[in-house]
């Protein structure tokens, strides 16, 4: 079975990969069965050279191989009929502006893995860029504070080699007594921590933090029944309100009233209640003045986030009054980082834990008969062009109603 490493095409250009160099030759050792080719590319943060030192194949021409391998979305024009392909296709929550894509892998009789629902049994997700995600849009909250408020001045990411130049550059700076809040408790909160923790920022109870003022930076982490709560006054269950929210509200301005840096690191489920309305900001014990919304929903659960922003531009102001966009540091706005491809700006090192996690719960699908049901359930699309049973609630997508 041979599989290609393909370049990846999408404007503006990503340099991530699904292995780097050294993580694609353990592949090959553990897998000699297996045969990797990579397509030449002038964009990957790994160079040609790089692969070819590892011995592996670097060609313009990878028509040969059964199983492709890449990142983000591949232009229609580029799709090789009969394939299987990996990528986040950005098509299972019936986004319109893939339809097309999907529309044309069924076309082709191509077998699409998307790495969003390469999933366990109990639909957790395996792989993907989720704590470099966190790790970065917490990085570029603390550097919208310091320029906003003429702090300290911490460079861009992606002009930095890796994730070590990044803790590099935060052991330079001095956090002012604010008090922030994270969301979440997957691999993006994770990552967010991870630079709470290496800032020496410390972690307080909720009571601590709901009630409590300090003379130094704290901040808490808020599980989603903690800023939710039953409509009815009984106790909140977390699997119940994963399963249905219906019955639930939120319960986040306690928290938006105590916070002055919010970090949205959660998962946002369909129909889950918003965290706040813009109605709530504009309320006189709303605090929250910076946030680094990581989860990236637009006109949703963070009302302040009225559009994605760019690597490029990674900041606006929310003027909750007028409820529209003002310069980062004007008067009375919410300071927004709402970059939506943030491991984009650390593609070495969300390279290189991507392919760990892809040579751990993926490849060896392909060699042990799927004992663990990982391809089944990942599969969206069949060779016969067809939608699999898992994924038959597109069809509407698919057609177009």
């Amino acid at each position: 079975m041979t599989f290609a490493i393909i370049k990846e095409r999408k404007n503006p250009p990503d340099r991530r990969v699904v292995f780097s160099p050294k993580k694609l030759k353990e592949a090959q050792d553990i897998f000699p069965e297996a045969r990797f080719i990579v397509e030449s590319s002038d964009v990957r943060v790994f160079s040609d050279a790089a692969y070819r030192e590892q011995g592996f194949e670097v060609t313009e021409d990878i028509s040969e191989a059964g199983v492709m391998l890449g990142v983000k979305e591949v232009p229609v024009e580029f799709l090789i009929p009969n394939k299987k392909y990996f990528y986040f296709s950005h098509t299972i929550k019936k986004q319109p502006y893939n339809r097309t894509l999907l529309l044309a892998m069924l076309e082709r009789n191509i077998e699409m893995y998307d790495h969003e629902t390469i999933v366990k049994q109990n639909g957790s997700r395996l792989i993907g860029f989720g704590r470099y995600a966190g790790l970065v849009g917490a990085y570029n909250g603390f550097r919208a504070l310091g320029i906003r408020d003429n702090l300290f001045k911490l460079p861009k990411v992606e002009h930095l080699a890796d994730l070590d130049a990044v803790k590099e550059e935060l052991d330079k700076i001095t956090v002012p007594p604010i008090k922030i809040l994270l969301t979440g408790t997957g691999k993006v909160a994770k990552g967010a921590r991870e630079i709470l923790d290496h800032l020496k920022i410390k972690v307080v109870s909720d009571a601590l933090y709901l009630t409590s003022t300090f003379s130094e930076p704290v901040y808490v982490m808020a599980d989603v029944m903690e800023y939710n709560k039953r409509k009815d006054g009984k106790v909140g269950d977390k699997f119940a309100f994963y399963k249905d929210p219906s019955d639930y509200e939120s319960n986040f301005m306690p928290y938006a009233a105590a916070t002055d840096y919010f970090i949205a690191g959660h998962f946002y489920g369909n129909n889950a209640p918003y965290l706040f309305t813009r109605e709530d900001a504009k309320k006189r014990a709303f605090s929250i003045n910076l946030i680094a919304d990581i989860s990236c929903d637009i006109d949703g659960p963070v009302a302040a986030t009225i559009k994605p922003s760019t690597i490029e531009d990674p900041f606006y102001g929310y003027d909750p009054i007028t409820e529209s966009e003002v310069a980062m540091d004007a008067k009375n706005a919410i300071t927004i980082m709402a970059v939506d491809n943030l491991p984009c700006e650390l593609p070495k090192d969300a390279s290189e834990g991507f392919g760990e996690m892809f040579l751990e719960n993926v490849i060896p699908a392909f060699f042990n008969k799927d004992e663990r049901g990982i391809l089944k359930r990942a599969k969206i699309t069949t060779k016969e062009g067809d939608l699999t049973e898992r994924f038959k609630y597109l069809q509407d997508y698919v057609d177009g109603k």
